[in-house]
């Protein structure tokens, strides 16, 4: 048997960033016979999702609605929860058991940079003039074809712009030790990390930790307590975490591309069959892998080979088969 993390793209579950619950539905369906060679292999799987066409969802939503709005960290909770219940509800028992979803979050520093610099563009778009209206930050950004948040195209064109929001790296699951209990019991696949998890910070005056002795002498008011922050955590770099915490053998990303490719978009376009962490960082470093896309996911797969041994796999749903015998997808192996 093999313990595999599975970390399902927007498009596995949300083609094209659109679509009703019953669209979600049918999509997830198509991904649940996709992932059939895993089960047939002996893998078992532990698995993340992204949740962004979900979230631009709920921040329309929330500028329609009068009164004040959610905060993002309670927006990100609600959409792991709602995709957490349809991938469990579609998935049935076909993955080796009944699924869990577990709504997780993930400590990130309070003084990280990126609270200083937001870069990370979520929910709707907007025309240049909506954009300035706005209370919060925004940056203009290439909108190649639709748009994931029901909306016509109020930019007019290829340009729009939308709201950006810290992206700070994970640095701890709180819920690590619960999902490696359920991840050990082979009762079914758990379903984690959504949306890169709800991104957390040791509430005023505490460690996060499990509490300690106060002056005269009772428990911290504080202890253990957490406060939800403004930000999206990348799921790429959460994929690793989870995947570290469950001490997977392989973590495998699916994506809307078969692998990952060298002068990509190219006339000399060409596959990376298999790699080391050193030889893709190479290749990082040449900017082959734009943060925007794949940097992300070769970073995380690049961090888990290197750190614990195992092997990470980039591969399309519709040919994870061919990816698992080496005839597709991109293989990151120990050096």
């Amino acid at each position: 048997m093999s313990d595999t993390v599975v970390a399902l793209g927007g498009n596995a579950i949300l083609e094209s960033g659109e679509g009703t619950v019953a669209d979600q539905r049918a999509r997830i369906r198509e991904t649940r016979d996709a992932l059939a060679p895993l089960v047939e292999r002996g893998h078992d799987l532990t698995l993340t999702h992204g949740n962004g066409p979900q979230v631009g969802h709920r921040l329309l939503a929330e500028e329609a609605a009068e009164g004040d709005p959610e905060p993002l960290d309670v927006l990100v909770a609600e959409t792991q929860a709602q995709v957490g219940y349809l991938l469990a509800g579609e998935f049935g028992d076909a993955l080796g058991g009944r699924p869990t979803a577990v709504v997780t979050r993930v400590r990130v520093d309070p003084d990280d940079s990126a609270f200083e610099n937001p870069q990370k563009p979520v929910g709707p778009y907007y025309s240049a003039e909506e954009a300035a209206a706005k209370p919060f930050e925004t940056t203009a950004v290439h909108r190649s074809s639709g748009s994931a948040d029901g909306r016509d195209d109020a930019a007019g064109g290829a340009t729009a712009h939308r709201r950006v929001v810290p992206s700070p790296e994970p640095e701890e699951l709180l819920e690590a030790d619960r999902i490696r209990r359920l991840a050990d019991d082979d009762g079914g696949p758990v379903i984690c990390g959504g949306g890169g998890g709800v991104p957390v910070v040791p509430a005023d005056g505490g460690d996060g930790g499990d509490g300690g002795d106060s002056d005269d002498g009772g428990t911290a008011p504080d202890a253990g307590a957490y406060d939800g922050v403004a930000a999206v955590v990348d799921k790429d770099r959460t994929s690793r975490l989870v995947a570290e915490a469950v001490g997977a053998d392989t973590l495998l990303f699916l994506t809307d591309v078969d692998a990952a490719y060298l002068d990509y978009g190219t006339p000399d376009q060409r596959r990376l069959a298999e790699a080391t962490p050193a030889e893709v960082r190479e290749h990082a470093a040449d900017d082959q892998f734009p943060a925007g896309s794949m940097g992300p996911k070769i970073d995380a797969c690049a961090t888990f080979a290197g750190e614990t041994g195992g092997e990470a796999l980039i591969a399309a749903p519709d040919r994870l088969a061919e990816a698992l015998d080496g005839d597709s997808g991109t293989r990151i192996v120990p050096e």
